[in-house]
């Protein structure tokens, strides 16, 4: 909460790489309170003039109306080629591209369809978030920020982001987030690769200009 209530401060350009919830799904006409905060501030900070887009993740895919509409936020699928801190940047959040994760690059297609949005409407919400939290492997009990599966992850979409660099020179910037491994690594002068880690464990944060990028750890004052 303190970090979004100082974004206007910073930037008027805030770019969300997925997984801002461990768990987001629209219904018609309800939405779950426990991230009010979270939607009021995101509201006054479009409100104050700050541009906001979301690339969904695994966790939040399933954007809508009322985020793009009453919240005010750009939805974005990804991968795909924008603007960042004028630089011209790949950017994915890295769930089911890279290589691995079969299972659910599988799952991937079905749970995103329009016949599974449909069907997850018909649970009551709060069964749904109770279910979503038994299973989340980011809830406080099952997350391990020492978990090997998020190194071989983080090795495969670096890997990737460097097939990106060498595959078009017009790219400066390739942004992934998903491995909970906060990365940054300048390929060739003026061409990065970043990671911009998690809010679990690393509590990490990017800020892109066109002089500058930095990867930073965020601690309350």
């Amino acid at each position: 909460m303190e970090f979004l209530s100082g974004v206007a401060e910073r930037t008027g350009d805030l770019l969300i790489n997925g997984d801002l919830f461990d768990f987001w799904f629209e219904y018609d006409s309800v939405i779950l309170s426990r991230h009010f905060q979270v939607l009021r501030m995101l509201a006054d900070l479009v409100a104050a003039g700050v541009r906001i887009r979301l690339l969904g993740g695994n966790h939040d895919s399933w954007g809508g109306r009322f985020l793009s509409e009453e919240i005010g936020i750009e939805l974005l699928e990804g991968p795909l080629v924008t603007e960042v801190g004028g630089r011209r940047t790949y950017v994915a959040h890295g769930d089911g591209i890279g290589g691995g994760d079969w299972g659910y690059r599988a799952l991937r297609s079905v749970i995103r369809s329009r016949p599974a949005r449909a069907a997850f409407r018909q649970i009551h919400p709060d069964w749904s978030g109770h279910l979503i939290r038994l299973v989340s492997r980011t809830e406080s009990r099952h997350y391990r920020p020492d978990d090997p599966g998020s190194h071989d992850r983080s090795a495969r979409l670096r890997e990737l982001a460097l097939k990106v660099l060498d595959s078009d020179p017009d790219i400066d910037l390739v942004v992934f987030g998903h491995c909970h491994q906060p990365e940054l690594l300048e390929v060739a002068p003026g061409r990065h690769y970043l990671n911009s880690g998690d809010w679990l464990h690393n509590c990490t944060w990017a800020e892109i200009t066109r002089n500058e990028i930095r990867l930073n750890r965020w601690s309350p004052r």
